[in-house]
């Protein structure tokens, strides 16, 4: 690796950053799992943190995203008090302010924390509350998620819409995508359509084009959560870069990819990080963000997602400032307050770093 790179390793942690796709229930800190678990009396793989951090890395590596999601039983376990969701969210924010993320939306699913008796809009006021905490040094939007194979969506749309003032920010559907379309929850997409609410939908990530078609044009999403698939509706011929009708639609239209390379690796939608769809879709012109999803069971933060990029894919501090503009430009915050992001703090520190690595 040459010296450059190395600079630019050096300069990930403190470079400001967004995050747009990341999940509360994946971001837990193993010390804090282990006491929630004894509080909550809930049976863990193993009650030393250190461990029990390496046990969901290697569980989400088995390959598929049934068994990924299968690791979720233990965090949303111990996330079903507002007291346990206040910290989650506090030490969430706190944990991606420290890898300089200065622009954060995180997403959950309210119907997964409600086994214990508090109501949906209990578990929003706790999660508020835990971000709330933690303001100051970054600022987080909330996504509030449906489980797609579920039928509480239509609920949970009119809990994002009565929070719309009160830091949700979006909506999304997630769980088990093949099979579980974004037409079985069609009336809540409506809903939030007539609402001018945004919504960013799991599309592509582990299921074709057609779930991203009906991502587009059932759900009308404003984002693709991953859409690592979109690949396969591109190719390259002796007359050059060849998209097909949705691969088109996508860049035409400027609609975002959400796209979260070490996740995709362990779930089988890519097979490393040098050939991860995410340099080729930019190549392309696609407008791509680089997210942690689920940062617990990848070992992972937006820091070393980037870092795996340079080292792995041959990225450079022009493609990390790119993504984190475009990923600035497409947050649910409104335009001004994401002109102000861009303007004031994402371009000058780029620009200081880039003078800064001249100097080296």
């Amino acid at each position: 690796m040459s010296v450059t790179d190395e600079d630019l390793v050096a300069l990930i942690p403190s470079l400001p950053k967004v995050l747009l796709h990341d999940h509360l229930d994946g971001g837990l800190r193993p010390a804090t799992i282990v006491e929630l678990a004894a509080e909550a009396g809930h049976e863990l793989p193993t009650t030393d943190p250190e461990e029990l951090g390496r046990w969901f890395v290697e569980a989400a590596g088995a390959g598929t995203l049934e068994l990924y999601l299968e690791t979720f039983a233990h965090t949303v376990a111990v996330m079903q008090s507002a007291d346990a969701l206040r910290r989650v969210a506090r030490e969430a924010a706190e944990d991606l302010a420290a890898d300089g993320i200065v622009y954060a939306e995180v997403r959950y699913a309210p119907e997964q924390h409600v086994s214990a008796g508090l109501s949906l809009q209990e578990v929003v006021d706790a999660v508020q509350a835990g971000f709330a905490d933690a303001a100051g040094a970054i600022r987080v939007g909330t996504i509030l998620s449906a489980m797609r194979h579920l039928d509480r969506a239509d609920e949970i749309a009119e809990l994002a819409l009565a929070n719309r003032d009160a830091g949700v920010v979006g909506f999304d559907i997630a769980g088990p995508e093949a099979g579980f379309p974004p037409s079985r929850l069609a009336s809540a997409f409506e809903t939030l359509r007539r609402a001018s609410f945004p919504t960013t939908v799991h599309a592509g990530e582990a299921d074709g084009l057609d779930s991203i078609a009906e991502a587009l044009h059932v759900a009308g999403a404003c984002r693709l959560g991953h859409g690592v698939q979109l690949v396969a509706d591109t190719g390259r011929d002796e007359l050059g870069d060849r998209l097909g009708l949705i691969a088109h639609w996508v860049r035409d239209r400027r609609i975002p990819l959400e796209l979260c390379p070490s996740s995709n690796v362990q779930t089988g939608g890519a097979p490393s990080i040098a050939e991860h769809p995410v340099t080729r879709l930019r190549q392309l012109g696609m407008e791509v963000t680089v997210n942690t999803d689920n940062r617990l069971q990848s070992g992972t933060s937006l820091s070393r997602e980037l870092t795996l990029l340079v080292r792995e894919a041959g990225w450079t501090l022009t493609d990390i400032e790119d993504v984190t503009v475009t990923a600035a430009a497409f947050s649910f915050a409104h335009h001004d307050e994401r002109a102000v992001l861009i303007d004031t703090v994402i371009r000058p520190a780029y620009a200081a770093a880039r003078g800064g690595r001249h100097r080296a």
